[in-house]
């Protein structure tokens, strides 16, 4: 009996041994499965830029046809991460035109990307970006897991290819104004100065209309004239609980409603600035008040002077109306109480139009524009525009001047539909990082606003839109003086260079202009540093003499990156201007080679026996909008304005970051 037990007690433990091994085998095969699961490439446009991103490391499919120039590359092995992924692929030659899988890497922001011309892909040049990437081939790391889908910062206007993986990303929100470091941070100080501070009287109770001379609003435009922002409800809030219905208590509380401290008047900043500020009917009295009284911290803050900031004011309704220019009010106790004078014009609000006349007719020598002072417009607009702003920034900008947009409140999802421009504030600045705009819930937080805009509107090394095609360039000209050409054509020549010289800004600050003239030889006929101002440059191309020889093209574009753009600044455009009228002794295509890698702009005019097919070798890609070829010399005035046209165009389509 004992013996059968202990023969069933084995079996037992045997067949439980069994299942143990079975069982640690099956999960072994399990773990094997969870440990290896397949992963999957994620496939990507072509105009997908790696900015849009946001995984640091990753590996993407890339489709054909990558290499077209509309897909922009900025930078050479390292990119810009504006750039296109695939497009940057291309142009490094990890991959060919027929696409394929590459591996991208993220890195730090560069100070300036140089475009080059490699397979078949003209990248383009960048003075910085805050990111960057590097593309290489798609072996993966030991030990690195790369996603199967991709982080996206935003969703794409480009529809995504088939079996494309996304996933958007919302970015946290952030709590008040979110200031970027400025050059300014440490030498403006900001103390309380109650005592001295100069407060515009408060309106009288009034249950009127807003504005003396009402006029219809648009369709959708709130009129929040009166009860809101009655008097007794602007003053006694604190103590009537529930009043002002539609506005939090807090925000109409003494406390949300402090003034602003001033800042240091010790600051050095000089600037010509322009407050284009809102006078539509919509906006109402009282806030047309606080408003004013914003501008007149502003005057305090900036300590007004001749040898330091200069105000004016422009108001807009249906048309705009300057208020005082420039230079009429030269101390910031004057400027105050012609602010205090300012009355409503009331109308729509036709934003875009007021920056039209400020472009027009604000920063002139007669208003006191004093021309070394950067030109700054700051646009105060009360929920949205009436018209469209983008075009008429657009030529601000283009003119030298800085916009400024301060948005205050804003649409409601009712009330977009009633927009006439979506998100019209970041088309309206040169830069949609923040720098340029700013926006508050309500109009009690205004005042929040002046220290973080008196620190940008006075950061002058910040105010990127005072660069333009036309004062940020070095510009040199190669200059064909062989024997074809003759003394007659010779000055016809340097007449089209002064023509093209002429439309430039010229200072050591601005545009600066050097030219070369030569035959089988090659002269410096004078360099960037030579000539600050335009009549000077003028004379110096009036003067430069008709040499007479051979035409070696090829050693002029080599001799002009050595004395002409190898001391150009780096923060300058570098543009080349060559002028033949044959074809070369020599080869072009090495130099010419060699000016693209340097990031130079090589424009090439061609007159009479000039070869096509050199110009298009010798000028920058693509070749149509940088190659023109004239039948006589005579004819070459016609194309400054193109070039002209070309170049400010090529300038604004960098991007705005």
């Amino acid at each position: 009996m004992g013996i059968v037990a202990l023969t069933m007690k084995a079996s037992v433990i045997e067949m439980f041994l069994v299942l143990l091994v079975t069982g640690i085998h099956s999960n072994k095969e399990m773990i094997k499965k969870i440990k290896r699961p397949k992963f999957t490439v994620p496939q990507i446009s072509c105009d997908v830029k790696a900015g849009k991103i946001i995984n640091p490391e990753f590996m993407v499919k890339c489709p054909a046809g990558c290499q077209d120039p509309k897909y922009h590359v900025y930078g050479t092995n390292v990119y810009a991460s504006y750039s296109s992924v695939c497009g940057a692929a291309v142009h490094s030659g990890i991959l060919d035109n027929s696409g394929g899988k590459i591996l991208v890497r993220k890195v730090a922001g560069q100070s300036g990307y140089r475009g080059s011309y490699s397979n078949g892909v003209q990248s383009l040049s960048l003075p910085r970006w805050r990111e960057s990437f590097i593309v290489s081939e798609s072996k993966p790391k030991k030990g690195v897991t790369y996603p199967s889908a991709l982080t996206y910062s935003s969703f794409r206007s480009s529809v995504a290819q088939t079996g494309e993986t996304t996933k958007a990303y919302q970015r946290p929100p952030v709590p008040g104004t979110t200031v970027p470091p400025v050059t300014l941070a440490q030498v403006l100080t900001v103390t309380v100065a109650e005592a001295t501070h100069t407060t515009l009287p408060r309106p009288f109770p009034s249950t009127t209309s807003t504005t003396s001379s009402p006029r219809p609003q648009p369709a959708g435009h709130r009129n929040r004239d009166t009860d809101l922002w009655s008097t007794a409800d602007y003053t006694s809030s604190q103590n009537r609980p529930g009043a002002s219905p539609g506005i939090p208590r807090q925000d109409l509380s003494g406390a949300a409603f402090q003034r602003p401290a001033t800042a240091d008047v010790s600051l050095d900043c000089k600037v010509d600035l322009s407050f284009v500020i809102d006078g539509s009917a919509g906006l109402g009295k009282r806030r047309f008040r606080i408003q004013k009284q914003f501008l007149a911290d502003i005057a305090q803050a900036l300590d007004i002077g001749p040898e330091g900031p200069l105000m004016g004011v422009v108001q807009y309704g249906d048309n705009p109306a300057p208020q005082f220019n420039l230079k009429a009010h030269t101390n910031s106790r004057d400027l105050k109480t012609a602010i205090e004078k300012i009355t409503q014009r009331g109308g729509l609000s036709n934003v875009g139009r007021a920056i039209s006349f400020v472009t027009k007719n604000f920063f002139s020598k007669a208003n006191g524009n004093r021309g070394g002072a950067p030109n700054v417009a700051v646009v105060m607009v009360d929920g949205w525009p009436t018209d469209k702003v983008e075009e008429a920034s657009r030529l601000a900008r283009e003119s030298g001047i800085n916009i400024f947009f301060i948005t205050i409140e804003g649409a409601a999802e009712s009330e977009k539909q009633h927009l006439v421009e979506a998100n019209f504030a970041n088309k309206a600045v040169c830069r949609t990082n923040g720098f340029y705009s700013l926006h508050v819930q309500s109009w009690f937080g205004l005042h929040k606003t002046l220290q973080p805009l008196v620190k940008r509107v006075c950061d002058a090394d910040r105010l990127a839109c005072s660069k333009t095609c036309f004062n940020s360039a070095d510009l040199g000209f190669v200059i064909d003086g062989s024997s074809s050409v003759g003394t007659t054509n010779f000055r016809t020549v340097l007449q089209f260079v002064a023509n093209l010289s002429k439309e430039f800004e010229i200072s050591d600050t601005d545009t600066r202009v050097g030219a070369v003239q030569y035959t089988y030889e090659q002269r410096l006929e004078f360099g960037f540093d030579a000539y600050s101002s335009k009549a000077d440059l003028l004379n110096a191309i009036k003067r430069v003499g008709y040499w007479s020889g051979g035409t070696s093209t090829g050693a002029a574009i080599s001799y002009a990156l050595e004395q002409l753009f190898k001391k150009s600044k780096p923060n300058k455009r570098k543009l080349m201007v060559l002028i033949t009228d044959g074809r070369s002794y020599d080869d072009v295509r090495i130099p010419a080679m060699a000016a693209h890698l340097r990031g130079v702009i090589t424009y090439a005019i061609g007159v009479a026996w000039a070869a096509q097919d050199e110009l298009e070798v010798i000028a920058t890609h693509p070749a149509k909008d940088h190659s023109f070829f004239v039948d006589e010399f005579d004819n070459l005035y016609q194309y400054v304005p193109r070039i002209i046209q070309n170049i400010c165009t090529e300038f604004n389509s960098q991007p705005r970051n």
